[in-house]
Order: structure tokens, then C-alpha cells, then sequence
């Protein structure tokens, strides 16, 4: 059942939303001088390892199934949890090296195609992703308030807890999703340790166009989108001097409206406009609000940024299911690792990046930063006035800077086509990819096989 892979994704993600106040405290407490660019670089290498990663759980999930990953991957991501109060210094390094494993998405999405068909694959994927969103709705909020009534080593244990649950249940209650058929008991005898390698998957990728249009787009706007979700809580807590109850407020309110987009919106994008429209309505909708974010000092931007945010939450998902539609059966999980593989390069070179422009533009995201900020001005008083001046037009520069990149994001969606079977662009050749299958299938094609989509399983090639 999809439900399965639903309760899997909220019990992780409440667990780690329970913890958006202690985290912040954690940094500025650990990293006084530099917060914002020490949390960057350590998302940076946890992003970097899941890119390395994605594709090798991806290949591996498709053969020796997906309930194994699904226990691997929810470990890796909560294991540095309880570490947080016990010792911040190695839940950092903890949290960097799980990136080895940290994929969760990965595998969930090809679970849902394992079980879904292609028509109602669209709305599963929007459900996991408005599951993702309606676990931080209350998470956040109940995690301050226990924090602030008990203590954050309560708020951490109780995370743990929540943790070891999500672990249990996938031990316990999780069916297997993969048909016998397509899992051997042999490990690696029928892993593709050719498209498990990362760096061999991207550049088969230039053989399949759509994948490969996929990927760019994927690159250029969730860059931007994870280091605005690395940084955006203690953004509005420490530049716009949001407080903790309306940050927590405004997470509430970005994950009520992206669970509605991700349901009901993203169905009716999905059934009217397709695959193609869906992506491209979510990009517009990421340009304006990383504008409000880049351009806006005033509260009430901010909050309209939000709901716009709420809005752009259907890209993702639109994107996984045009990829899913487009793979075999048997290839659910190298197609899903490699879209996963360049959302942790981005969720590793995104926070970096943010955190670099920030540092770049003397915006340090710490409760010290007055201070800090007069003795820089004494020291190099030029370089303080070009960037208070720039702050004054552009408060959030990494943001404006993203709204350029989804731009481009935009650009290379208009040339996806419509359907994840229409015409695809091989060369200077069209190949409807459906009819070339079936009359290859039946001998019918002598057309070369190398034209033919890297993703395309043997199943498919052989009748």
C-alpha cells in the first residue's frame, strides 16, 4: 500500500521537524563565528556522499528489493539524532557521513511505481511529497513548545523515540513491493554496476534526452531551493527577527498550503496540463517567491513568500513522475536514484553556496552578529559600506541569486516534451520511444539499440 510508504516519510521527517529549534541553537553554539558557512559545508559533504550514493541504493534496490533500503536509508538518516546534546562536535561529523545513506526519497519513490500505475503514479508521488510537507505542519511548533515547557534534551529523546518507531515499523509491518521475479537472492549478480557508478550514469544521460532535461532542471532549481530550506528558519529568526512561535507559525502555514498544492493542485495539473505543465507552473511560482525572499525586507513579503513557496512545492513531484512514466518496470530504482542523486548534490552544494554568498555579503546568521559587525566595520570600514548598501536593495542575496538559476530551469522545461512517450530528440533523429520498443520487441526495428533510452531494461529489449 502507498500508506506504507506514507507513514515511512512522516515519521522521519516529524522527527527531525521536532528538532528545528535545538538545531539552530546547536549551531550558533557550536559555530559562534561563522553559523550560516560551517552548517553550509557540513551539508555540503552530506549532499556530496548522496550524490555518490543515490544511484549504487537505487540499482541495488531494483534487485534485491526495497523494504532492505528502506530500513538502511531511515537508519542513516536518524542515527545522528540522539548525538545532538551528547556531543554536538560528533553529531556534525555524524550528520556529514550519513549522507552515505541518507536517501530516503530515493527508494520510497520507487516503491509507490512499484505499485502504482502510470496514471495514478503522478498523485502517489504528490501524496509522499504532501506527506513530507504535513509532517512539519505541528513538528516544529510542538518541538519549541516542549522545549521551552520541559528542556531540548527532552525534545531530542522524544525525536529518537519517533526514530526507532519508523525503524520498527518498516521492520515489522513494511511488505516487500518488488515482484520475485525482477529480485535475485544473489547479491550483485544482477546489479548494473555501470549505472549504479554515478559519474557513468550522467554521462550515459546525454543517450536519453528527457532524463537528461530532467536532470538540468532538477540541478538548477533545487539548488536554490535546498540552501533557502537550509537557511530560510534562521533567516526570518535572526534577520527579519521573526520569533520562535511565528517562525514555527510560519512553517505551519507553508506546510498546510503544500500539502493542498501536492493533493488537490497537483492532481488537476496532472490530469489538464500534464506532466511538462506541472513543471513548469511549480518553477514559475519558485521565481517570484525566491524574488520575495531576495528583494523583500518587510514582514508581510515574507509571509506572501511563503504561501508562494507552498505553490512551487509541486515541481519535485511533477518531475519524479514524468521520470517514473519514462523507465521500465525493472529500472524504477536506477530512474529515481539519479534524479535523488543530483537533489543531494544540490542539498550538499545549496546550503555551501547560501552559506558563501551570505558570508561574501557579511550576513552571518548568528545572535553575535551586531557586535561582530561594528568591530569588522572598524577593521575594513569600504568593504562593510558596499555591502550594507547591496543589503539595502537586496537583503537576501543567495535568494535573488537562485531566481536567476530557476530562470534557467524554466528555460530548459520549455524544451521537455509532453509526454513521457512522446517524441524524444535523439540526434539529429526523432524516436517515438513506445512504437520503436514494440516493433523492436517483435524484430520488426533494425534501428541501432544504442538510440534507444540507457534506462530501457533488457525485459523491454527481448520479447
Amino acid at each position: 500500500s502507498v500508506y506504507h510508504a506514507l507513514i515511512v516519510i512522516f515519521l522521519e521527517f516529524f522527527a527531525w521537524g521536532l528538532l528545528t529549534s535545538p538545531i539552530i541553537d546547536v549551531l550558533n553554539n557550536t559555530f559562534a563565528n561563522h553559523t550560516f558557512l560551517m552548517n553550509g559545508l557540513i551539508q555540503g559533504v552530506k549532499g556530496l556522499l548522496s550524490f555518490l550514493s543515490a544511484p549504487l541504493v537505487g540499482a541495488m534496490s531494483d534487485t534485491l528489493g526495497r523494504k532492505p533500503f528502506l530500513l538502511i536509508t531511515v537508519s542513516f538518516t536518524c542515527a545522528p539524532i540522539p548525538l545532538m546534546k551528547i556531543s554536538p562536535m560528533w553529531y556534525f561529523a555524524m550528520l556529514s557521513i550519513s549522507g552515505i545513506f541518507a536517501v530516503t526519497f530515493s527508494v520510497v519513490f520507487a516503491y509507490v511505481a512499484d505499485i502504482t500505475t502510470d496514471e495514478d503514479r503522478g498523485q502517489a508521488y504528490g501524496l509522499v511529497s504532501a506527506t513530507f510537507a504535513a509532517s512539519l505542519v505541528t513538528s516544529p511548533a510542538l518541538g519549541a513548545y516542549l522545549g521551552k515547557v520541559y528542556s531540548d534534551n527532552f525534545v531530542i529523546w522524544l525525536a529518537t523515540a519517533i526514530a526507532v518507531l519508523d525503524v520498527l515499523f518498516i521492520l515489522v509491518m513494511v511488505p516487500e513491493s518488488l515482484p520475485d521475479k525482477l529480485r535475485t537472492a544473489n547479491w550483485g549478480s544482477q546489479i548494473s554496476w555501470e549505472k549504479a557508478d554515478p559519474l557513468g550514469a550522467l554521462k550515459k544521460l546525454g543517450h536519453d534526452k528527457l532524463i537528461l532535461l530532467l536532470c538540468v532542471a532538477v540541478l538548477l532549481s533545487y539548488l536554490p531551493e535546498a540552501g533557502e530550506y537550509s537557511c530560510f528558519f534562521v533567516y526570518l529568526r535572526l534577520v527579519m527577527m521573526f520569533s520562535a512561535s511565528e517562525v514555527a507559525s510560519y512553517i505551519a502555514m507553508v506546510g498546510v498550503l503544500s500539502v493542498v498544492a501536492q493533493t488537490l493542485i497537483l492532481a488537476l495539473l496532472m490530469k489538464y496540463v500534464g506532466h511538462k505543465g506541472a513543471i513548469m507552473f511549480g518553477l514559475v511560482f519558485e521565481i517570484v517567491q525566491l524574488a520575495c525572499f531576495g528583494f523583500g525586507s518587510q514582514t508581510w513579503v515574507m509571509w506572501m513568500a511563503g504561501c508562494i513557496a507552498a505553490m512551487s512545492s509541486v515541481t519535485y513531484p511533477a518531475i519524479s513522475a514524468f521520470a517514473s512514466s519514462h523507465a521500465s518496470a525493472d529500472q524504477q530504482g536506477v530512474a529515481q536514484g539519479i534524479i535523488t542523486g543530483i537533489r543531494g548534490l544540490c542539498n550538499g552544494l545549496g546550503p555551501a553556496l547560501f552559506g558563501f554568498i551570505f558570508y561574501l555579503f557579511h550576513v552571518d546568521l548568528n545572535e553575535a552578529s551586531d557586535a561582530q559587525s561594528d568591530v569588522h566595520s572598524s577593521e575594513n570600514n569600504t568593504y562593510h559600506q558596499i555591502s550594507s548598501a547591496i543589503q539595502s536593495v537586496v537583503p537576501g542575496p543567495p535568494f535573488a541569486f537562485g531566481a536567476i538559476l530557476v530562470i534557467m530551469a524554466l528555460l530548459v522545461a520549455v524544451f521537455m516534451p509532453e509526454n513521457p512517450h512522446g517524441t524524444i530528440h535523439i540526434g539529429k533523429s526523432k524516436v517515438r520511444r513506445r512504437n520503436s520498443l514494440t516493433l523492436q520487441a517483435f524484430g520488426l526495428d533494425n534501428g541501432s539499440i544504442e538510440d534507444q533510452s540507457p534506462l530501457i531494461s533488457d525485459a523491454d529489449q527481448n520479447p
